[in-house]
């Protein structure tokens, strides 16, 4: 069982509407009282830690801004695993983004590719030995992402066949659950993924350029490579485009 055992009460209300939105089995104490018997996982504030030092169920530090990481590492550790967290990504210009510890899915995102990276970071970032499998297919975005990612394990998954047949009121999710079949493929390892666009991706690019345009401009070949690479946006390559022509 979880103790939340914490006088801090933005802590208290976090940690216990988490454990109740997940169904988990938990109590609450004031941080001198004895623990209970069953107790499998302390939860508690920075400010009470020495309290549980000679505690034989281990104890979880949690940040009342963030009480959610918290939550899942303690049921992590009460489900008596390793607690590995692993990210799925499967990526896009809104890529579904799966968190994972050991096989139970624990927080699904999807996000603007631009906010991806921050995303996966503040996932992985107290995790210990984590690891993230992006998906191979659209190759420019996935590449981005494995470039722009930094101090964590990336692996480029084969994704065909991760995207499952969507039946009745599961539209929209597609993204998602292919993120976790992503998760559950070991990748191959690797630093950066050099990708040179092809003429027909460079061509979407500068038509996306062309409608993002107030005067229907486009920008060339050259300012479709950068954003090709994520070295610039749309906005900023029909900027840069501008500047370059003299009517910037």
């Amino acid at each position: 069982m979880i103790v939340v055992a914490t006088t801090d009460f933005e802590l208290y209300h976090g940690a216990v509407g988490e454990l109740r939105d997940r169904s988990a089995t938990f109590t609450t104490i004031e941080p001198d009282d004895e623990l209970p018997e069953a107790t499998s996982v302390i939860l508690t504030d920075e400010g009470h830690a020495k309290t549980f030092d000679d505690a034989e169920a281990p104890t979880i530090l949690a940040d009342p801004a963030d009480p959610r990481r918290a939550v899942d590492r303690a049921l992590a550790l009460k489900r008596g695993r390793g607690g590995r967290t692993i990210v799925g990504v499967d990526p896009g210009r809104k890529p579904g983004i799966a968190v994972l510890v050991d096989d139970v899915v624990i927080a699904a995102f999807q996000v603007p590719l631009a906010d991806a990276v921050e995303t996966i970071q503040d996932e992985v970032a107290d995790a210990a030995d984590p690891v993230v499998r992006v998906g191979d297919g659209a190759r420019l975005k996935s590449a981005a992402l494995v470039n722009d990612l930094e101090d964590v394990r990336v692996e480029l998954v084969d994704e065909a066949g991760t995207t499952p047949y969507l039946g009745t009121g599961a539209r929209g999710m597609g993204d998602v659950l292919a993120a976790v079949n992503i998760a559950r493929i070991e990748g191959e390892p690797l630093d950066e993924r050099e990708i040179e666009p092809t003429a027909g991706e460079l061509q979407v690019i500068k038509d996306r350029s062309r409608e993002a345009s107030e005067t229907n401009r486009a920008i060339d070949d050259r300012h479709a490579r950068r954003v090709a690479a994520g070295e610039l946006t749309i906005e900023e390559a029909l900027d840069a485009h501008r500047e370059d022509d003299g009517n910037g």
